[in-house]
């Protein structure tokens, strides 16, 4: 379907250009910056920065055109040839899942992108910057608007592509972009990372996760002879076949395997951490609308197709069993973890593994319910509410570190009456994070998540429940002691050496704190109607699962309940627990770092279990320092001991010198028996002769 705009028809090539601009931007920016210098002024220094900008902004608006379809649930399906030997086509899929995403991707970026031209003014190397954000986006929606999984990999390269070149992109490795506490060490593996050193952790431990997601395409594609996701949803004999010879959960769990590397979830999260030593605009970027996303957005994609399979009787509920654990397990690993680290951006990035993991969690719950839609709504309502919060969080934390010029909060402290705007703004998206009551997007999708795993009825719906309330408990607390470390208290140590030197706090930038400002107005704004704009988002995905994958929903009457009236819907399990855990969380967090009533170091240096405890948060686990011995260090021993002992002894000494030394002497005999005497020679073939017949008597 497509409606009309000033004669034109918005559809098909509205879902094309989505991803073709910020492409097209990428590629003409370079050409933009050389030709830039016979500009007059001002315009010559922002040329590359107005196209960057300028082709976001178009990107969003042909998103945003598609929004009428979507809130129809109606579906834009348009191919075009591409590999015929294959039988493939490439084309693009609008349907409400994507059209919502790509707005998602598209608003988020756009708002990145101008807050980019005040971080990022004066960078010598702002041409490569404005390039790589534009192939980030277009990567990202790429991936958001194709129709089948082979184009999806395209884009899922490109995504970490970019994202290796954006991390690593003060290659130079000066200290000041570094992550880490220099000289730290943790089982004797260093926890201080150079931006190239974090770059390439990301991009390896993402080609894991890609390495299995390519194996599940290519397997389905053996059985299947199509990579399309409508093609795939057509004819399920393929699936029929797979499933009767075991290997339909394998092909699906793989492809999510590529959705736990992209998106960090455990075990393929290590890398998301040093992904920090990225510029904040690109931090801002890859946790709140690319990168991280892809995967929550593969298995939304996926997740439907699976569960209508399961639904005609080809069952794969193993498949949503693990989307489920490998999801609660990141939220509370990653939780706890924030609870201790002393960098800002590190514990946001904690916290961006950790929201992601209940993502994860409510999709796939959703396919161990019988109410799918549940499950699924709350998932990708989350990732909404997630994506705005979070993108303010990051460009807030951004302005306070280009203003202190520290990445520990320890360095800071007392920044509330210096930067007001900044503070309101971070305390609005803040809240979201903590999920407050009532008020917040954040609490009404977490809500959901909670009612969603609580009233799946399946047989892991208990220990999940509780997995997700503690760590929204977890996630109270640390969000408030960040909130106390940055904002309240005194003015710390550098701060104070800062204004010695005459380098006062000041408030960010007007292209810097309007991004944030606005999104973080949108976590309250939304907040505050967000029972309404969930039960908005349900009825979309309702009617879209309906007729796009034949997934009815069961409408079941509204029992009265002890919530008042507008509360009326909730479950008062999970929004009870709900409260509760804000109320923990948030109570702890004020007590320890906004009242200051108890010194937190004293609580954790009063008895041995509680230092231990912090340290070992404080070492990630100690599943970093184990990913580095395991794949790091121990290969590197073991390839020297090859070297030494195999390599340079074995073959170098063994087989190269003692062969030549062999064939030398073997030579001086050969060369001894030739005396040039013919009784000599008269003796040895008697002798030899005499051999010869003994040998036959015997």
């Amino acid at each position: 379907m497509a409606t009309e705009l000033l004669g034109f028809e918005i559809g098909a090539t509205s879902a094309w250009l989505v991803w073709v601009l910020p492409f097209a931007a990428a590629l003409i920016i370079p050409g933009i910056a050389k030709l830039s210098k016979f500009l007059p002024g001002n315009l010559s220094k922002h040329a590359t920065g107005y196209i960057a900008v300028g082709f976001a902004l178009m990107s969003t608006l042909s998103a945003a055109s598609m929004i009428p379809i979507a809130l129809e649930a109606g579906e834009i399906h348009h191919q075009i040839p591409w590999i015929e030997s294959l039988g493939l086509n490439g084309g693009v899929l609008a349907d409400p899942l994507s059209i919502i995403m790509a707005n998602v991707v598209g608003w988020i970026s756009f708002l990145i992108m101008i807050y980019s031209t005040g971080y990022m003014k004066g960078d010598k190397d702002i041409t490569r910057f404005w390039f790589w954000m534009m192939f980030f986006i277009g990567s990202m929606q790429l991936i958001v608007m194709s129709d089948n999984l082979l184009q999806v990999f395209f884009g899922w390269e490109g995504v970490g592509l970019a994202s290796y070149a954006l991390i690593s992109f003060w290659y130079r490795d000066k200290k000041k972009d570094h992550v880490g506490v220099e000289g730290r060490t943790v089982l004797g593996v260093l926890d201080y990372y150079s931006p190239t050193h974090a770059g390439m952790k990301a991009f390896i431990m993402t080609k894991v996760g890609d390495v299995m997601m390519i194996a599940g395409m290519l397997l389905i594609f053996v059985y299947a002879g199509t990579f399309g996701f409508k093609e795939l949803l057509g004819d399920t004999e393929w699936a029929v076949t797979m499933a009767s010879q075991g290997l339909l959960v394998p092909a699906f769990v793989l492809l999510f395997g590529g959705a736990m590397g992209k998106s960090a979830q455990f075990p393929l999260n290590e890398w998301l951490l040093e992904a920090m030593t990225g510029p904040t605009a690109v931090s801002a970027l890859i946790h709140a609308a690319t990168m991280v996303k892809a995967g929550v957005f593969l298995v939304a994609r996926l997740g439907p197709l699976v569960f209508a399979l399961g639904a005609a009787g080809i069952l794969a509920d193993q498949f949503f069993e693990i989307i489920a654990w490998v999801g609660a397990i990141t939220a509370l690993l990653l939780a706890t973890q924030a609870m201790v680290n002393p960098e800002i951006k590190k514990v946001l990035a904690y916290s961006t593994g950790s929201q992601i993991g209940y993502m994860m969690m409510a999709l796939g719950v959703a396919g161990l319910s019988y109410q799918y839609v549940d499950g699924y709504t709350a998932g990708f309502f989350h990732l909404i509410s997630h994506a705005m919060f979070k993108a303010s969080l990051f460009m807030a934390a951004g302005a306070i570190l280009h203003t202190v010029g520290s990445r520990f909060m320890t360095d800071m402290g007392g920044l509330r009456k210096k930067m007001k705007k900044t503070y309101a703004f971070m305390w609005a998206a803040g809240l979201g994070l903590m999920g407050a009551p009532f008020i917040t997007t954040g609490f009404w999708s977490k809500d959901a998540i909670f009612a969603a795993v609580y009233e799946s009825g399946n047989e892991w719906a208990m220990p999940l429940f509780a997995i997700a309330v503690f760590t929204a408990a977890i996630t109270a607390f640390y969000t408030m002691r960040m909130m106390g470390l940055v904002f309240f208290g005194n003015k710390s140590k550098h701060i104070q050496k800062m204004e010695e030197e005459g380098h006062h706090i000041h408030e960010a930038p007007l292209s810097m704190w309007i991004p944030y400002g606005i999104l973080a107005v949108l976590t309250i704004g939304i907040g505050l109607v967000g029972l309404s704009a969930e039960e908005g988002l349900h009825h979309t995905f309702v009617d879209f699962l309906e007729n796009s994958y034949g997934i009815h929903t069961e409408h079941i009457a509204i029992e009265s309940s002890i919530l008042p009236e507008f509360l009326q819907g909730l479950n008062p399990i999970a929004l009870g627990s709900s409260l509760v855990a804000f109320a923990i969380g948030a109570g702890l967090g004020y007590i320890f770092y906004i009242g200051r009533w108890v010194d937190p170091a004293k609580v954790v240096n009063s008895n041995l279990f509680f230092y231990g405890i912090h340290k070992f948060l404080l070492n990630r686990w100690y599943l970093n320092a184990m990913v580095y011995w395991c794949f790091v260090i121990a290969p590197l021993w073991l390839s020297r001991g090859v070297f030494r002992y195999f390599e340079r002894t074995a073959i170098d000494y063994g087989m190269n010198d003692g062969f030549q030394k062999a064939i030398g002497w073997s030579a001086k005999v050969v060369q001894g028996t030739q005396t040039g005497v013919s009784q000599s020679y008269l003796f040895v073939f008697g002798a030899g002769l005499l051999f010869v017949v003994l040998i036959l008597l015997i």
